[in-house]
């Protein structure tokens, strides 16, 4: 019997190697976050990542059910960021608040960034019945509800309109990282973030 082994076949991978599948994982999300997501395809991701198509056919139903769980991840890391932001906080919603920007403006303006992933994800998927729409969907409505959460307790006089506000100033800001590049070191848009969320909170306090 030939001893090569087909990859289907093949020995379990060996201590501290990344299972085929999460190689595919891992590097689809940064080809999808680096490059977008319609101008990847699976050939591109195999081919990064060492395997074939019939791996990847194997570990994902379709390139679309792997961008759904990429942005499921990016979803669980983005909550994990807020939560751990905010909770030296705890009890202070104002301070949560300028906490939450002060943090977006040092990640937004990281040499790495290229934005917020999911909603860079909302200008190229715009089908409803694409898998991954509803998490981007769900994602952006959850922080949508959490601004208006933290704008009600703060006592805002129009809780809702100040929670809106404060979520378009986060995604005015993802999109001027997007267009100034690497503006950021020198007084880019989205370093004015805190101060102006600090000056639309005021204005809501009145």
């Amino acid at each position: 019997m030939n001893p090569a082994k087909s990859e289907a076949s093949v020995a379990p991978e060996l201590p501290g190697k990344p299972r085929v599948r999460d190689r595919i994982f891992e590097t689809a999300c940064d080809l999808f976050y680096r490059q977008g997501i319609r101008a990847v395809g699976v050939d591109a991701i195999v081919g990064e990542a060492g395997t074939n198509k019939m791996s990847f056919y194997r570990s994902f139903a379709s390139k679309d059910e792997l961008v759904a769980e990429y942005l499921r991840s990016r979803d669980r890391c983005f909550w994990q960021w807020w939560d751990a932001v905010v909770a030296p906080h705890a009890g202070n919603p104002r301070a949560q608040v300028e906490a939450i920007f002060e943090a977006h403006v040092n990640k937004t303006c990281s040499k790495e960034s290229r934005g917020c992933g999911l909603a860079n994800a909302a200008v190229e998927i715009v089908e409803d019945e694409h898998p991954a729409r509803s998490v981007i969907v769900a994602h952006k409505s959850e922080i949508r509800r959490r601004f208006r959460t933290l704008a009600a307790a703060m006592s805002a006089r129009d809780p809702d309109q100040l929670g809106d506000a404060l979520m378009l100033l986060m995604e005015g800001g993802y999109l001027a990282r997007l267009t100034f590049g690497q503006s950021c070191a020198h007084g880019g848009p989205v370093t004015s973030a805190l101060k102006a969320a600090r000056t639309l909170m005021d204005a809501h306090q009145r």
